[in-house]
């Protein structure tokens, strides 16, 4: 069952439209007092959007209180609520899809409520769709890193996967690589429509990803690039809720298998390096293990100079590579207990349990 504000129908909306282009956008939000406001209020601000539908999805803080105290002042804003997903559904993915079925728009926007969306935003999404005849639209916000443990692994973990999926390989049309970032979808509705949106993915937790792999399979084209300008965002505000996030996510993004979960630790982590140290150091007594440990020093500079060239690319501070030994053996470790979840255990995210069901990455 779900409550809604509005029983505005669909047609009004495109009807008043004036010939131009109008988005929706669409918010799920599950206890998210601390973000809502500036989520919603950054959207009204884009001149593009002429609804936003804020999703309240049994939030037990005061999320619904202070989307309606916004809405008496922003008469586009409308509040959904609901009681929870039926079974086989995340909840997100039920609370998005409903929303979707009474937005009005030619172009649907899905964002996080942890997501800011600067001036302009949805002005050069639509610009960055026709210029690449594109049917989605993606960006990778800017990450805002606050805590220690934050600026350790959120710009190893995208470091990663601006490697594992380029935006290059994501935007060509004859690539089948597809990936999407759940922080800023733009969709148009035909091709929404087209692959029976959010319903299609229903029990999928890596919603983005399951996304766009349906709309490239169906010949539409995405384009995906980097958020800078676009939209920031800070994902988790506590240690334990990075740690909860990652390990839902790393293992259907990263690996999706055992042999690619060997794969991906013997890509990121240093053993040559470290061995050739421990071995040098062992018999530093000896000419042979002096060199040996010289080799080891070296081929470790080596990983730090190569994460600061990643990280200048992707763009973070080049001093984050003083992280670098702390960010590998996290980011290690967060693989393998994303693997285990997903594999054999019940992934949780936001107080619900879902049973594992990992896919293969982008």
């Amino acid at each position: 069952m779900t409550h809604s504000t509005s029983s505005e129908p669909r047609s009004s909306l495109a009807a008043n439209a004036g010939g131009t282009t109008r988005i929706s956008a669409i918010v799920p939000a599950r206890n998210e007092e601390a973000v809502i406001a500036n989520c919603v209020e950054s959207l009204a601000a884009q001149p593009e959007i002429a609804e936003i539908w804020v999703v309240d999805d049994q939030s037990s803080d005061r999320t619904a209180e202070i989307v309606r105290e916004l809405a008496a002042k922003l008469p586009h804003l409308r509040l959904l609520q609901t009681e929870g997903p039926p079974a086989g559904w995340v909840g997100k993915n039920h609370a998005v899809w409903l929303a979707a079925q009474k937005a009005a728009g030619e172009w649907l926007l899905f964002t996080d409520a942890d997501t800011l969306h600067l001036p302009g935003s949805t002005a050069r999404a639509l610009a960055d769709a026709r210029q690449n005849q594109a049917a989605l639209v993606s960006y990778s916000p800017e990450q805002i890193t606050r805590t220690f443990w934050e600026r350790v692994l959120i710009p190893f973990i995208y470091c990663r996967l601006a490697e594992k999926f380029s935006y290059a390989r994501v935007n060509d049309p004859s690539c089948p690589d597809a990936a999407a970032n759940g922080q800023f979808i733009l969709i148009r509705r035909e091709a929404y429509e087209a692959i029976d949106g959010h319903r299609s993915v229903a029990g999928e937790v890596l919603e983005d990803v399951a996304l766009a792999r349906r709309v490239k399979q169906l010949g539409y084209r995405i384009y995906f690039g980097s958020g800078q300008g676009i939209a920031r965002t800070r994902m988790y505000r506590s240690f334990g809720g990075m740690w909860q996030g990652w390990t839902k996510n790393l293992y259907p993004l990263m690996a999706a298998s055992g042999s690619g979960v060997a794969r991906e630790l013997f890509v990121v982590f240093p053993w040559l390096g470290i061995l050739a140290i421990a071995v040098g150091a062992a018999e530093f007594a000896h000419p042979a293990g002096r060199v040996i440990l010289i080799l080891g020093l070296l081929l470790l500079a080596g990983r730090h100079a190569a994460y600061a060239a990643e990280l200048s690319r992707n763009p973070y501070p080049r001093k984050i590579i003083l992280y670098y030994m702390l960010a590998v053996v996290l980011y290690s470790a967060a693989l393998v207990v994303s693997a285990w979840k997903n594999t054999r255990g019940i992934v949780t995210w936001k107080g619900r349990e879902y049973p594992a069901r990992a896919r293969p990455g982008r």
